[in-house]
């Protein structure tokens, strides 16, 4: 079966018809990113004028080539980490611009601090200049290695500044201290989320910027080993990006979660290795499991308590690995998105 992007957003129209949300002009930090991309779409389909700013360091022009010349969507590119000044006004301000894959920590180190701390502080400045509100996309990874696990938003992190991950980590914990010091110090109506393993269509799987489900995806239609770091035993907790893009727009646009900070992931856990061969079943692969090192500070465990967004969010993730899997693989089959 062929996969449908028409089918994914229509799961994100509906949700959006449901909760009436209402968005006049949004500015999306990162919109031509994976995430970015999938947000710029759904804000779009809600009637809402959309300002997409990217610099394409890790998002790609194919993935916003459908909003091309549609007179609600206006394309800047630029660096968020040098301060400008877009033409507003904006109800909404979303920074999602940053590299997010470990590969690219090594490669890459200055532009992600740079991004997710001058980045967000310009954009807190644009969102404080127009009234807006203000939503912060964060991560698991300012957790680090946790020793409390499922995770809930209260759990301080158990990270480490020096090292390869520091980069990334540090920078959006650095990042929500900015956005919690716009709050408290300017009353900016601000929320911060903790996004957990995503996955979906238009995720890179090329070089350093695949991910691990992109590239187990990849490997195993093409019948090449499948690179598990480790042992596998390792597990994450991945949450298919209509899920993902739901909970955000629900979270963006509520009233009365100003200063806010909620995890929103999928609480199913699952080991590397178990994902490796569930990848190779659904794909009908030979491929055979290679097994290299494990990175330094690579977490042990991800899996959110997600109790906070069902409660404040009225959210939970909808779509099962295996059902998402498949979307992935079909997506893959027929993308030349590289």
């Amino acid at each position: 079966m062929k996969y449908s992007f028409e089918e994914d957003l229509q799961i994100i129209s509906d949700h959006i018809t449901k909760f009436d949300i209402q968005i006049s002009h949004a500015l999306v930090l990162g919109g031509a990113g994976f995430l970015g991309s999938w947000m710029c779409d759904a804000l779009v389909r809600t009637g809402s004028q959309v300002t997409c700013v990217d610099n394409f360091a890790s998002g790609l022009p194919v993935t916003i080539k459908n909003l091309t010349g549609n007179p609600l969507f206006q394309f800047i590119e630029h660096d968020v980490s040098n301060p400008f000044n877009p033409e507003g006004p904006f109800d909404l301000v979303i920074h999602m611009a940053s590299r997010a894959s470990p590969f690219e920590f090594a490669h890459h180190p200055v532009e992600i601090l740079d991004a997710n701390t001058r980045g967000v502080r310009n954009a807190l400045t644009i969102a404080r200049e127009n009234d807006a509100k203000f939503l912060f996309t964060s991560t698991s990874e300012i957790y680090g290695d946790p020793f409390t696990v499922p995770t809930p938003e209260t759990y301080r992190g158990n990270v480490n500044t020096i090292g390869p991950r520091g980069c990334y980590d540090e920078a959006k914990r650095c990042g929500e201290a900015y956005v919690t010091a716009f709050h408290r110090q300017f009353g900016l109506d601000t929320r911060i989320v903790r996004i957990f393993n995503t996955y979906g269509p238009r995720m890179r799987m090329d070089g350093i910027y695949g991910r691990v489900i992109p590239r187990f995806v990849s490997q195993s239609l093409n019948n090449e080993p499948i690179s598990i770091f480790g042992d596998g035993l390792q597990t994450r907790s991945f949450c298919y990006v209509t899920d993902q893009i739901r909970g955000l727009l629900t979270f963006a646009t509520r009233d009365g979660l100003s200063g806010e900070v909620i995890n929103i992931g999928n609480n199913s856990e699952i080991t590397i290795f178990e994902l490796a061969n569930l990848v190779r079943r659904l794909t009908g692969s030979s491929s055979e499991l290679k097994f290299e090192l494990l990175p330094e500070d690579d977490p042990l465990r991800r899996n959110p308590v997600i109790t906070k967004a069902n409660r404040l969010l009225s959210w939970e993730p909808e779509i099962a690995l295996e059902a998402g899997l498949k979307k992935m693989v079909e997506w893959v089959r027929g993308t030349s998105l590289q």
